[in-house]
């Protein structure tokens, strides 16, 4: 950066300091009336001098502009990385209530508005502000007269330029602002197309989407007739000056005060400042509008984490997996309490399925352990320790997880199971693979286990992800696993092999079972039913069906309606 800025500085002390000054001693050894071979020495000499400044300015700014990509792109690739680092910090919550392509959208904003800010700084403010404060002092040198004309003409444009940015600010922000809803809103609608397409649904989205265009474009419309205004006052305030410097000039040249070559100097620079002032109000309204596209990720960073590592961590002791939850009241955003005093222990190895009807809290359970929200009150303890002391990722680093709806990285079928132990071997990627019957259908890909899987996973059903998720869990070695409906998706064939590789799976694990379908978890050591956020039963399945409530309930209805048992 400091070869940036010094070379870029030092061509323009070349290009629009020293040259215009040799250009205006040619003019005056020309119209000096005095025979050409007097002159003849000086006038080669001045012109062999500018040859070479205009040479070295070549050279300068070719050194500037290698020293700017070589910092620049770095300086870009870091921003970049410290943009990724902070937004990931924040919790699972926080990405749940924002679109994706909205987050990438202003992230990729950010990063362009610092290249943009960047590039204005160098070439407009620093370069063409050395170019207005050469100009000035050289034609106070020359006529002190043109040089206060041109000092009060740049203090009177910079001051009502000021006004006119300040003015504009609100503008490019509403406009900001109303890209990223339309950003969001074509996200959300591709996203969901399959559904737009099941509902037939292609009008009454181009309406939503037009609503957001609609806005934007209403924004952006009156950001830009402003700046017409803008540019509209910049023409008749430049034209005066220019008209006004230059009849200056020629009356003091009438009067005698300066020479020819002056008035050529006044007009190289009236030009010179003429592209300057221009770009000055444009370009600082590219400055302020890519501010306005920065604010948005810098709301994000400043946004506090809801769920932060303690500032001084205790070192991870998980070991065995006994959980213990103690008066744990919790509550979505300050809405309905989740719990209310809630307690609950499951001992190390234990197998212990949640069930109750939707929205009892089953699943908020898993959040709460996997610190993805944190209690009101009260304490979660794995093996005696505070999970609210360790750092999220030691704690997880502890802890398998299947979830209900698996997503899968647009990578291959190799890296998303290694995922979880990035370390594995291909035998035991290919191990876990046969024991969760991943192999069965990636053996027939033709390019096996290099298979890319496509965006979210896509490319595969939701059986496959599934298969594909619960052998990256088997892959992690852990005390704890959490299995969030993790056969739903699977056919009663598949369901029925998987069962089969659970159980090795679960052993020696402490194991929590989300399940609707209760006849997955017939055989788990215990039962906890849920309702309303409380649990109103425990123990095995037979001891429950005995007890003939909730969960006996639960089952008839399930027997009943779609599952035929076959014990």
């Amino acid at each position: 950066m400091v070869a940036t800025l010094l070379f870029y500085g030092l061509a323009i002390v070349g290009a629009d300091a020293v040259a215009p000054v040799l250009y205006k001693r040619i003019i005056d050894f020309v119209s000096s009336g005095q025979e050409p071979a007097i002159l003849s020495s000086a006038l080669i000499n001045t012109v062999l001098f500018l040859g070479a400044i205009l040479f070295l300015n070549n050279v300068f700014f070719r050194i500037a502009d290698y020293s700017m990509a070589y910092s620049q792109s770095q300086i870009l690739r870091d921003i970049a990385n410290d943009a990724f680092k902070k937004v990931s910090k924040h919790s699972y919550e926080f990405f749940s209530s924002n679109f994706t392509g909205t987050l990438v959208a202003k992230v990729r904003r950010y990063i362009n508005a610092f290249e943009t800010i960047h590039d204005q700084l160098v070439f407009n403010l620093w370069m063409k502000g050395l170019a207005l404060i050469f100009a000035f002092f050289i034609l106070s040198y020359f006529s002190i007269i043109l040089g206060l004309i041109l000092l009060v003409w740049i203090a009177l444009y910079l001051g009502i330029m000021v006004l006119f940015i300040r003015k504009k600010i609100g503008k490019d922000l509403l406009t900001a602002e109303a890209n990223s809803k339309v950003t969001g809103a074509l996200s959300d609608a591709i996203t969901n197309i399959l559904n737009v397409k099941m509902f037939s649904s292609h009008v009454r989205e181009l309406a939503i989407f037009n609503d957001a265009t609609s806005e934007e474009e209403f924004y952006r419309r009156e950001a830009w007739y402003f700046q017409n205004f803008q540019f509209l006052f910049q023409g008749f305030f430049i034209a005066f000056f220019e008209f006004f410097g230059m009849f200056t000039a020629v009356y003091l040249w009438i009067h005698g005060a300066i020479s020819p070559g002056t008035i050529i100097l006044m007009q190289i620079y009236i030009f010179a400042i003429f592209e300057i002032v221009w770009n000055i109000g444009r370009n600082l309204t590219r400055i302020i509008r890519a501010f306005a596209e920065a604010k948005e990720m810098v709301d994000i960073f400043e946004k506090p984490v809801a769920i932060e590592d303690p500032k001084d961590p205790e070192k991870v002791r998980i070991e065995k997996g006994k959980i213990e939850m103690r008066e744990v009241s919790f509550s979505y955003n300050q809405g309905a309490n989740v719990f209310e005093g809630l307690n609950l222990i499951i001992n190390p190895g234990e197998k212990v399925a949640l069930v109750g009807p939707s929205g009892a809290g089953k699943t908020t359970i898993t959040k709460l352990l996997l610190r993805f929200v944190d209690v009101d009150k009260g304490k979660i303890l794995i093996d005696g320790q505070d999970i609210s002391l360790i750092k999220q990722e030691d704690l997880r680093e502890k802890i398998a997880y299947v979830p209900q709806d698996p997503i899968l990285f647009h990578r291959t079928l190799k890296e998303n199971i290694s995922y979880s132990s990035p370390e594995a071997t291909i035998e035991q990627i290919i191990d876990v693979a046969k024991r969760s019957h991943a192999h069965e259908f990636i053996k027939n890909f033709s390019n096996g286990y290099d298979t890319y899987v496509g965006e979210r996973g896509v490319k595969l059903s939701g059986g496959e992800r599934q298969r594909v998720a619960i052998a990256r869990a088997m892959l992690k070695n852990s005390p704890l696993l959490i299995l969030d409906e993790a056969t739903s998706s699977l056919d009663s064939i598949s369901e029925g092999y998987i069962q089969d590789s659970f159980d090795e799976l679960m052993r020696g694990r402490t194991t929590i079972v989300i399940a609707h379908r209760l006849s997955t978890i017939r055989m788990m050591d215990r039962i906890v039913v849920f309702d309303a956020g409380k649990i109103v039963e425990i123990g095995t399945h037979d001891e429950l069906l005995k007890k003939s409530g909730v969960y006996a309930e639960l089952w008839q209805k399930q027997v009943g309606g779609f599952i035929s048992d076959t014990e």
